[in-house]
């Protein structure tokens, strides 16, 4: 998988985040690929904050894997720092490839990079192929995650 870049997203890799969010069952309800004008905001919101680290996996000048990386800083556990991993799409043709364990390494190392002492995600769950994937790379599942929809 030498071929493989993962760099910071740029505006113009917007369109293809986004079919990715929206190329599965929950995102195909929740996204709009239609309409890019709220994901433009919320990109120029992410590349404003230094605790947002918004990455793509690129092979062959395509985008093909996609993940956030937040980084918050805080005071329980002796004031430690944590990362929290969001929004891990492969695209469909990469899916199986290995691809997604390059880009959560990817997230585990930039975190270790912050000074962070623990990762955490949380995964819809429906997604029970997700969290298998998650437990083979050594996650736990520890907590019951809440939402409150506004």
């Amino acid at each position: 998988m030498s071929d493989l870049e993962i760099r910071p997203a740029a505006l113009d890799d917007v369109p293809a985040i986004v079919a990715m969010l929206a190329d599965d069952p929950l995102g195909a309800r929740r996204e709009s690929p239609d309409d890019l004008v709220p994901y433009h905001a919320a990109f120029r919101r992410l590349a404003d904050d230094t605790n947002q680290h918004l990455v793509v996996a690129v092979r062959d000048g395509q985008v093909v894997g996609t993940l956030q990386l937040t980084v918050v800083p805080g005071l329980s556990r002796r004031g430690s720092t944590r990362s929290i991993i969001e929004g891990v799409r492969i695209h469909a043709d990469e899916r199986g490839s290995g691809l997604g364990t390059q880009l959560i390494q990817w997230a585990v190392d930039e975190s270790r990079r912050e000074g962070c002492q623990l990762v955490q995600l949380t995964s819809d769950a429906t997604r029970t192929d997700a969290h298998r994937f998650y437990e083979r790379l050594g996650f736990t599942a520890s907590h019951v995650g809440f939402k409150l929809t506004l």
